[in-house]
């Protein structure tokens, strides 16, 4: 649970004792026709409802009252579900952001000072329909990649759930041995908001040098070695059900790459005016999917520096850019824009390896800043 340490917090709950008569006794009710499945406290004294309306304003205190837990095989700390709180009726309602997954056992906690914990346990059954869900495709699509990689974007073909997930994907060198903690494991996995493409972050401690888990563990890739991201098929779906297979992607390790991207010498190939010629770009090496697609843009320069609208793609294994506009070129001076927090494979940002300090790294992060290329139609 989390923890009452902050004054305002324990002001609150102290409150909340205050007015807790011993002889109540609170109940916990999954509402299953709700959609997605709701927790109510019922029987919750009115002058207790009454101060908790304005006393939990902060998050710290609503999960320390009424929680709800995925129990994990395996797992002995999970944190509390996210979702949102509220009070109808003289009942305490807690919504789970995300809707529970098939075949998975739910914990519900409601801790009122003065009372005893009551728990309610929940379980959708499991489905038996056929696995439809596949992983799609994972980034970087390369099949070599340096020694100080970062990340993986694992794309699915359909929403997934969330929890578990680090239990099921694994690196394996050639020998099919699994690579101990490679990954930087938070609490709150990295997924998308459509939740379909799960990020997948290498330890920056076994990457960064000088660092100590490099240093007593070493790195997780070494370079002239071969390893494969394998995703297991029991990662399950928004459904509950576990993938149509297990998925693998085998790379081979080059030299660590610790130059940053120079947008400057990228080539482009400049369309002609009156068309709507495909933009070429090509980069001389692999940067990093999301970003990239969302990190260049361009601009005519003629008469005043406008946006350009268009659909974007990548090629190549992430080496090439390409940018199909909806309007046909216009004779005249155009640039790409981009910005300097493009990454390569690595990490390295325009400018700045990623081998420095991390929180130098932060701090820069809050300062976007653009490099200009321009080029010709004609």
């Amino acid at each position: 649970m989390i923890a009452w340490a902050r004054p305002a917090v324990c002001a609150a709950l102290a409150g909340i004792a205050a007015a807790l008569p011993a002889a109540e006794a609170p109940a916990l009710h999954w509402l299953r026709s709700a959609a997605p499945p709701v927790v109510e406290a019922v029987g919750v004294p009115a002058e207790t409802l009454r101060r908790l309306g304005p006393a939990p304003v902060d998050d710290a205190v609503w999960p320390s009252i009424l929680a709800v837990y995925a129990e994990q095989a395996g797992e002995t700390a999970t944190p509390p579900m996210a979702g949102t709180w509220s009070m109808a009726s003289g009942r305490l309602r807690f919504e789970p952001r995300f809707p529970p997954v098939r075949g998975v056992r739910y914990r519900a906690e409601l801790r009122l000072p003065g009372a005893a914990p009551v728990l309610a346990f929940f379980t959708l059954p499991a489905d038996t329909m056929t696995p439809t869900t596949a992983v799609e495709r994972v980034f970087p699509s390369a099949a070599m990649l340096p020694e100080n990689q970062l990340k993986f974007y694992v794309q699915f073909s359909a929403p997934m759930s969330r929890g578990g997930t680090y239990g099921q994907v694994q690196i394996r060198d050639a020998a099919g041995r699994v690579i101990e903690l490679p990954f930087l494991e938070l609490d709150e996995e990295l997924w998308d908001p459509s939740m379909t493409r799960l990020t997948l972050l290498i330890d920056p401690g076994r990457i960064k040098r000088g660092v100590k888990p490099l240093e007593d563990i070493g790195p997780v890739f070494e370079e002239g070695n071969s390893y494969s991201l394998v995703v297991g098929a029991d990662c399950r779906d928004a459904e509950g059900r576990p993938l149509r297979a297990a998925f693998e992607k085998t790379f081979r390790i080059a030299a660590a790459d610790r130059t940053p991207p120079d947008p400057l010498r990228w080539t482009i190939s400049a369309p002609a005016a009156g068309t709507r010629t495909t933009l070429a770009v090509e980069f001389g090496e692999p940067l990093e999917q999301a970003l990239a697609l969302r990190l260049i843009r361009v601009v005519g320069l003629k008469g005043g520096r406008r946006a350009l609208a268009g659909e974007a793609t990548l090629t190549h294994e992430e080496r090439g850019w390409r940018f199909s506009p909806e309007q046909p070129w216009t004779r005249g001076r155009h640039a790409l824009e981009i910005e300097t927090t493009i990454e390569d494979l690595a990490g390295n940002n325009v400018g700045k390896p990623f081998d420095v300090d991390l929180f130098e790294k932060v701090d820069r992060r809050d300062e976007v800043r653009r490099v200009t290329v321009e080029f010709e139609v004609k």
